[in-house]
This record gives structure tokens, C-alpha cells and sequence, in this order.
């Protein structure tokens, strides 16, 4: 029987995204993704937990992601779990771990015209981790639909 490697998240993120070019025709985005689980103590006192992870998305959604997200939005991640080593500066073997992203939606409303990089007028935000705006990672269109259309 295969596996399955796969990963959903929705967290906020750590910092901006971190875009480089690869070759001549390819981007690559990273970021950091926090997310927070609350739970009460045997003493009844809340207890937030926060995770983090490195996020990494190849190919035309990292466009998407270089225009849209900043530090602190919201986003819905698929994707699967890759572990990598590496040597550093210093010749030691180092390990991590990455969430290599497949789909992504953004959440938490229109950015504010502050962090949106001057895009005042379009939103791409989507209430629904299934939102066919970001289904595929090439075909991005931003939603303009207002407030009054959330189902709740």
C-alpha cells in the first residue's frame, strides 16, 4: 500500500516571504508559519502552545505570495513534509524540516492599503480552504466579492 505525506496548516506568518529566482524561469518563496493551540492546564490556566514552520513553495504561486503576503497574514497551507541536511558555515551537518506547498489560500480579509504594496482594489483573500482561486497554483484571479457574501 502507498503512503500518504500530507500536511494542513493555518497559521499566521513569521515574516515576509523570501523570494529568490532559480534559473532563469523559476521563483521560490520561504517563510515561516506559526501555528497556536490553546488548552487549559490541570490548574484550569490557558496555555498557548505555537509551533513553527518552514515553508517553501515552488513555481506561479509564488507571485501570488510575493504581491499578497506580508508578516502576520493568515493563509491556509496545503502540502507535504520533506526533511533535508546540509552542511553549514562551519562543515556540521545540519537537518531540517519543511512544508513543501502544494495549494494555498489566504485568509483574514482585504490587507489594508499599508501592507498591500498599493493594491487597494483587489482581494484575495477566500473564506473557504477550497476556494478555486487558489486550487491550482497557476491560475490566480483575485476576488472582489464584499463582506456581504459570507456565509456566516
Amino acid at each position: 500500500m502507498a503512503g500518504i505525506n500530507k500536511v494542513i496548516l493555518v497559521g499566521h506568518l513569521g515574516k515576509d516571504p523570501e523570494v529568490r529566482a532559480v534559473g532563469t524561469d523559476r521563483k521560490v518563496a520561504n517563510f515561516s508559519l506559526a501555528t497556536t493551540e490553546s488548552y487549559k492546564n490541570k490548574n484550569g490556566e490557558r496555555v498557548d502552545q505555537t509551533e513553527w514552520h518552514n515553508i517553501v513553495f515552488w513555481g506561479p504561486i509564488v507571485d501570488v505570495i510575493e504581491r499578497y503576503l506580508k508578516k502576520g497574514s493568515q493563509i491556509y497551507v496545503e502540502g507535504k513534509i520533506r526533511s533535508r541536511s546540509y552542511d553549514d558555515k562551519d562543515g556540521i551537518k545540519r537537518y531540517a524540516t519543511d512544508i513543501v506547498g502544494d495549494t494555498m489560500t489566504m485568509l483574514g480579509g482585504k490587507p489594508n492599503s499599508e501592507n498591500s504594496g498599493g493594491s487597494s482594489t483587489s482581494n484575495a483573500s477566500s473564506s473557504s480552504p477550497s476556494s478555486p482561486a487558489m486550487e491550482s497554483a497557476g491560475s490566480f484571479e483575485p476576488q472582489t466579492s464584499g463582506a456581504d457574501d459570507l456565509p456566516f
